[in-house]
Formats: structure tokens, C-alpha cells, sequence
């Protein structure tokens, strides 16, 4: 058997990742805010800005970790297709929950059904990026804590759907994405926990790229486009200052509406 090391680059890779995943969060949270403000073509763009940064922060928070792990007796590669499905799965996955809470009249059937799709989806991005991996060996998971892991994700992603249409304030979104990152977080080093690898020494060319190749570029890439948006969205005025904007919310929520409304 093995032996993993999950923080090669000691606190580096772990403070990374949870803070691309509680980046990933805020945003996504924000712009769910935004999207529950407004109606028509808006609503869907800030729905789906609100999935690709939440999508992105899982992914980004998944290999970024991965940038820290190893095993003892083997050379580490990553199937680049299986990688990029990963990253889609994860866009989809969570472009579906959001919509769901974007666009339904029923909350708890929003938050049932969301919560549990994006959940499983995070899930299965997770295990899709372990796919991914090449090494000389043969990897095992303990199907108990493969379990608690999938349950993580469904709880922190029925918890980031809930702060999506109840919070409102800055500083709430804030205190909600650390805790989303966090039980993100949790979620991957549960799954990471659940791995065992036995190691079959060989001399062969391992295929795929390389972690520098094409995950630590992927990685950086995708950290840039959470920032560029976050400075986007924090410039972006809010619906309120928007005079034109009409709010056409489902039964229940609470929008901004214009400070300076017509008379009936």
C-alpha cells in the first residue's frame, strides 16, 4: 500500500483551495441575489454567472488540493478528457440547482430537488476528477466515508441554495460563503480520506499530463476569472439603481424594487 500524502506543500494547498471554494461561494451568492432581483434576460445572466462561479470554486478548490497530493512510490498523471468533463459536470450540476431555485414557485421543492442535484453533481465531480488520476497502482475507496462524503456535498449544497433566497445582506453572503467553503472543503479531504492506492512499481511512461502540464495553468486560469468577476459584480450597480427594472419574483420572495417608483 502506498503512501498518500494529502499536503505535499504543507498548509499552501489546503488555505488555497478553501479560499477558491469560499470565493466561489461569495460570488455565486451574489449574483443568486442579483438574479432574484430582477426578471427576463437579467435573471437568466445572473443565474448563470452565479453557476459558473460556484462550479468554477468547486472545481478550482478540488485540484488546487490535488496540487498537494501524493503517493509514495509512483509518478502522478491526469487524463485530460476525464479532467474537462469534471469541470462540466460541475458547471452543469450546479447551473441546475441554481436555476431550479432561480425560476420555482415552491421553495422546499426548490431546495429538495436543487439541493440533492447539486449535491450528487458535486459528488460525482469529485470522483470524476479522481478518474482522472494515472499512477503505477490500483486505487481503492472505503465505501463508508465514499458515503459520508456524497452526504456532505448535499447538505453544503442544500445550505448554499437556502443562503441563496434568505440572505440578503453583504456581510450574511460573506459569513455563508466561509461556511460553504468550508463544508466544500470537508467534502473533498472526506472523499480524499476514503482513498487507498496500492502501488505496482513500473518503469513505464505513465499517460496523461502532468499536475505543472495542465492542471496548475487550468487551476490559475480559472482563479483569474473568479476574481475578474468578483471585481464585475462589485462594480455592477444593483438592481435598485436601475430605474427600468421590473421584478417579477416567485410567490414568497422578497426583491429590491426601484427607490423612486410611478404613482398608480
Amino acid at each position: 500500500m502506498g503512501h498518500l500524502d494529502h499536503a505535499t506543500f504543507g498548509w499552501l494547498t489546503p488555505v488555497l483551495s478553501y479560499a477558491m471554494a469560499s470565493i466561489g461561494a461569495a460570488l455565486g451568492l451574489r449574483c443568486t441575489v442579483r438574479a432574484l432581483g430582477t426578471s427576463g434576460r437579467s435573471r437568466r445572466n445572473w443565474l448563470l454567472t452565479a453557476a459558473s462561479a460556484i462550479g468554477t470554486g468547486i472545481w478550482t478548490m478540488h485540484f488546487v488540493a490535488m496540487l498537494g497530493f501524493g503517493v509514495t512510490g509512483t509518478d502522478i498523471r491526469y487524463d485530460v478528457p476525464f479532467t474537462l468533463l469534471s469541470l462540466l459536470v460541475a458547471m452543469l450540476v450546479v447551473g441546475a440547482g441554481v436555476f431550479t431555485v432561480g425560476y420555482s414557485r415552491d421553495r422546499s421543492r426548490a431546495l429538495l430537488i436543487g439541493g440533492l442535484t447539486t449535491g450528487l453533481g458535486v459528488a460525482s465531480m469529485h470522483y470524476l476528477g479522481m478518474a482522472a488520476l494515472r499512477l503505477h497502482g490500483t486505487v481503492a475507496y472505503d465505501p463508508l466515508l465514499v458515503t459520508v462524503s456524497v452526504v456532505i456535498a448535499v447538505v453544503a449544497a442544500t445550505a448554499a441554495l437556502w443562503a441563496a433566497l434568505n440572505i440578503r445582506s453583504p456581510g450574511a453572503v460573506a459569513l455563508a460563503s466561509l461556511v460553504m467553503g468550508a463544508a466544500v472543503s470537508s467534502m473533498h479531504y472526506t472523499g480524499m480520506l476514503a482513498v487507498g492506492v496500492e502501488v505496482v512499481p513500473s518503469g513505464s511512461e505513465l499517460p496523461g499530463a502532468t499536475v505543472m502540464q495542465f492542471i496548475f495553468p487550468l487551476a490559475v486560469g480559472l482563479g483569474s476569472y473568479l476574481f475578474l468577476t468578483s471585481a464585475f459584480v462589485a462594480l455592477s450597480p444593483p438592481a435598485r439603481e436601475h430605474p427600468a427594472a421590473r421584478v417579477n419574483l416567485p410567490s414568497g420572495d422578497h426583491a429590491e424594487r426601484p427607490a423612486t417608483a410611478p404613482a398608480p
